[in-house]
């Protein structure tokens, strides 16, 4: 077993905490995180979802349990605007199991970062300028100083610096849509009643649908959280500046977006839903356009990859933060099974450079039906939704693939 090495883990979110996790659990004598922001991010409120299969392989590796708060669902409804519907939820053409545990992300990543242990050195308000790596080790340069150290991990998101030395100019694509992002106590709710606490509800429209299901607040209570998929207006693309990566964030919109949000939830969402959308304040709103990719290898010399910035695929998939905490189970057991640094790189590099490979194809393949070439939902029945699924998911990886046995 190996256990030596300095270790620097580039961001200190979701996947960073886990892959600082994966490296004291695997060994590594010094770990230090470098994370851009000053604060605390547990204040980011939005939601993420966790199929019951993968919080259970996640809870066995020890990375998830029973006190990060959650919410279970267990079915997905889907409806569609139809002025025949009697009531405001609009005509439900079908249901489908959906056993999936709901989370806020604030207070999940406040649950990782609690178990971070405290001999890592968790180093906040850092911006990494560059890394370099070579066969033997890696350099990292931050606020004008430069340490190194035998392995970098990035974890650093989809514009990632640690990818920009492991593969130079390798950028996300824009995928031509967006993801409007909204989440608001649920006391603002009206009419709870009519939704279930344990629906996630799809409501879907020619171009786009909208996703809502409750998350923990944190504090014993819910919020609404929804994610509503859609091309732009025509011609706001370049205006924006889409066509490389970036976001909007909270209170970010402009007007036309805006008017384009209105649009949609008054006219072709039904009428519970459109509300449910509009109820969303500006500073509870940001966006998202979709972008996908992945690093053709995971590790390479001294520098490996992790969560957004190895692969960013569209969230359709469901597995965004759950593939990022895969990466850290895989990494832990490389460690901790190899006798050198290369071997260890090469065992993570080989399991979840396949793994990056096969959620992008999903994404796409979803977004596709999804979004970009949806059917006509009125004429759709429940064999007929179930039929559409299955094609539409044919690998069967939606809410992420099951672990390799380690």
């Amino acid at each position: 077993m190996m256990h030596s090495g300095r270790v620097a883990v580039v961001g200190g979110s979701v996947a960073g905490c886990a892959m600082a996790l994966a490296a004291h659990r695997g060994g590594a004598d010094e770990i230090t995180v470098y994370e851009r922001a000053a604060g605390r991010l547990a204040e980011r409120g939005v939601g993420l979802a966790v199929h019951n299969s993968r919080y259970a392989e996640l809870e066995s590796a020890g990375y998830m349990d029973a006190d990060m708060p959650w919410v279970q669902i267990v079915r997905r409804r889907w409806y569609v605007r139809d002025e025949r519907a009697s009531g405001p939820l609009g005509q439900q053409i079908g249901t489908m199991p959906f056993p999936f545990r709901t989370y806020n992300w604030g207070p999940l990543w406040g649950e990782l970062r609690r178990r971070v242990p405290e001999s890592v050195e968790f180093r906040t308000g850092t911006s990494v300028e560059a890394v370099r790596s070579s066969p033997v080790g890696a350099e990292v340069d931050a606020d004008g100083g430069t340490e190194r150290f035998d392995v970098v991990i990035g974890a650093d998101g989809y514009r990632s610096v640690v990818r920009d030395a492991a593969h130079p100019g390798l950028r996300a694509e824009y995928a031509g849509y967006l993801a409007w992002r909204g989440a608001y106590p649920e006391t603002r709710l009206a009419d709870p009643h009519l939704w279930a606490e344990e629906d996630c509800v799809y409501v879907v429209f020619d171009g786009g649908h909208v996703i809502v299901y409750r998350i923990p607040d944190g504090a014993g209570g819910h919020r609404v959280n929804w994610v509503l998929y859609t091309a732009p207006p025509p011609g706001l693309d370049s205006r924006l500046g889409f066509t490389s990566p970036t976001s909007l964030p909270p209170g970010g919109l402009t007007d036309t977006l805006g008017a384009h949000l209105a649009y949609v939830a008054d006219e072709l969402l039904p009428p519970y839903w459109g509300a449910l959308v509009r109820a969303t304040e500006p500073d509870e709103l940001f966006l998202q356009p979709m972008y996908d990719f992945t690093a053709p290898r995971y590790a390479r010399d001294r520098v490996l990859l992790a969560g957004d910035a190895a692969t960013v695929a569209r969230p359709h998939t469901g597995a965004g933060a759950v593939k990022a905490l895969q990466d850290a189970t895989v990494l832990e057991s490389a460690i901790a099974t190899a006798t050198t640094w290369p071997e260890a790189l090469e065992s993570y590099d080989t399991d979840r450079t396949v793994a990056g490979r096969t959620m992008v194809d999903l994404g796409r393949r979803l977004g596709r039906a999804l979004v970009e070439e949806t059917p006509r939902w009125r004429d759709l029945d429940q064999p007929g939704l179930e039929a559409w699924w299955r094609r539409a998911d044919g690998s069967g990886a939606f809410g992420g693939r099951e672990l390799r046995s380690r």
